[in-house]
């Protein structure tokens, strides 16, 4: 799954770390879910679009 993750915490100024306590994962599982080596769970996909204030497909999207 391709995903704007980097883009959207650039914008709102958060590091991997910060972003990784906000939904309670490590920031190793950050840095994986940015590098597309791995997928999020959907609940922790929520707990991203709730931080961002947007929608889960604003951020992470499926491309063939």
């Amino acid at each position: 799954m391709k995903n704007r993750l980097k883009v959207l915490r650039a914008e709102h100024n958060l590091t991997q770390q910060s972003l990784a306590e906000a939904v309670e994962v490590s920031r190793q599982t950050i840095n994986a879910i940015e590098k597309e080596k791995f997928d999020p769970s959907l609940n922790t996909a929520f707990k991203m679009s709730r931080v961002f204030q947007t929608t889960i497909e604003k951020f992470f999207f499926y491309e063939k």
